[in-house]
């Protein structure tokens, strides 16, 4: 799985990246066809700051989260558990459409 992490209008430090890989890495676990996902975080100075997560699977399934705020590790807390609940609610449809 390939992560990318880009900020806008802010710096990415070494415990954000940490942070941000460590939250990221656990969502193969809900939704196995995960390749690559991409995090943008937007600083203070824009209009919206706050945390972006795009995760693309097989079969062209994206999925999208935007959680805003102040606080980035706060946003990426949420931003990743609302990632997962939209990955477990798309496996376990497919598996229902299966059976």
């Amino acid at each position: 799985m390939q992560v990318m992490i880009s900020g806008k209008q802010v710096e990415i430090t070494e415990g954000i990246r940490a942070h941000t890989e460590q939250k990221v890495s656990k969502l193969p676990k809900y939704y196995n066809s995960i390749n690559k996902v991409e995090v943008i975080i937007h600083g203070s100075q824009s209009a919206t700051p706050g945390v972006e997560i795009i995760a693309s699977a097989e079969h062209n399934r994206i999925f999208v989260v935007k959680e805003p705020g102040q606080d980035i590790y706060a946003c990426i807390d949420t931003a990743s558990h609302k990632l997962e609940r939209q990955l477990r609610r798309q496996k376990e449809k497919e598996r229902d459409n299966r059976h």
